[in-house]
């Protein structure tokens, strides 16, 4: 396949993505911005209950569809308790460790929109006080906020405007090197979004027609489990997850290639799907790894659990250090837009390669 990934492009609006605080539970927005970018594209969609976003393609094929999904919602944290010491004690958004985001600046998002900084810190964190700080368990009951007010008790802190159940965004760090990495908080799901709205745009500027009607699925709660399970459109066949691939001990996946997952914690996903994305990958010269996933679940994967009749699959960039401070390479980006065309210009597997 002849690229003409647009490198430049896809790493500033991955970067404006990653800027945008969406912890899940407090995804408006971004959402209102995915909202402005499909309305100047010209792109057809509509708004879920849940605050989902679903972007339409028609293509030729108007009885059988595809839908691709990646989210937009990322790990963050909520106020659990407004202590008494002037600090602030959390509540996990998402699956992480509190290690991940020790030392990391924040900002609490009040009720009435302000947004006041801090940085996330173990409460024995002075060395020179508590001698067996770095013994202590990383836990909620030692990790807090230190808000960087003039705050000495918890009626301090709530003249800020601050309450328990205020949202807490953890600062991207975004880093684009010059060997090609990119680094930053949020990766998980923000490049796969990034990448489907530059193939939208790809769409709308240089108008290609799909073989199938194609839905572009925005979902802003899948770091709790429950983002692209509902609203599907019950003409949609294929549905694919667009997420990050696991690095790590025993893993097939890299920084540099895209990752197509066999299984998961849910399951294996739809064995001819699957084979096909690895033979797209194949004819149109993409790298690409095959691997399996231990822990780990997806829009997919949540879809086949509510009862959705579709094949599922699932594949994205590889993303290094998942949870915590990410990495990737912008060949993973390529190989994984290249992947993306591919599939969504090619014919479905016929009823009985599906079985």
């Amino acid at each position: 396949m002849t690229s003409d990934f647009k490198e430049r492009e896809t790493v500033e609006l991955l970067k404006e993505l990653v800027n945008i605080a969406s912890p899940s539970g407090f995804t408006e927005d971004i959402m209102n911005y995915m909202s402005s970018l499909l309305e100047k594209m010209g792109v057809t969609y509509k708004k879920t209950n849940k605050g989902a976003i679903i972007a339409t393609i028609l293509g030729k094929d108007d009885s059988r569809h595809r839908l691709l999904t990646a989210h937009t919602d990322t790990l963050g944290a909520m106020v659990k308790e407004v202590k008494e010491n002037g600090r602030l004690k959390l509540s996990m958004v998402g699956g992480f460790n509190w290690n991940a985001v020790e030392g990391e600046y924040c900002t609490i998002h009040t009720a009435k929109g302000d947004k006041i900084r801090g940085t996330i810190l173990m409460h024995e964190t002075t060395v020179h006080v508590y001698r067996e700080a770095g013994k202590l368990p990383r836990n909620e009951d030692h990790i807090e906020v230190r808000l960087d007010e003039k705050v000495f008790s918890s009626s301090d802190i709530r003249t800020k405007g601050i309450e328990v159940g205020d949202f807490v965004s953890f600062d991207p760090r975004f880093e684009f090197t010059e060997s090609g990495f990119i680094k930053s908080r949020h990766l998980d799901d923000k490049a796969s979004t990034t990448l489907l709205l530059k193939l939208l745009e790809k769409l709308t500027t240089e108008k290609i027609e799909l073989p199938y009607t194609t839905h572009f699925y925005i979902s802003n709660n899948e770091e709790i489990g429950y983002g692209g399970n509902s609203n599907i459109p019950p003409e949609t066949v294929e549905y694919i997850a667009v997420d990050m691939g696991a690095i790590g001990d025993g893993q097939a996946s890299d920084e540099y290639t895209v990752s197509i997952c066999a299984k998961d914690s849910s399951g294996p996903y739809h064995y001819a799907l699957t084979r096909q994305l690895v033979a797209l990958a194949k004819d149109n010269n993409i790298d690409y790894k095959l691997d399996i996933y231990p822990y780990y679940g997806s829009d997919a994967s949540a879809a086949i659990r509510a009862g959705a009749d579709v094949r599922h699959a699932l594949f994205g960039p590889g993303i290094e250090a998942s949870h915590a401070y990410e990495r990737t390479h912008i060949d993973s980006l390529r190989h994984t837009a290249n992947l993306l065309l591919a599939y969504i210009k090619s014919p479905m597997i016929d009823e009985q390669e599906a079985e």
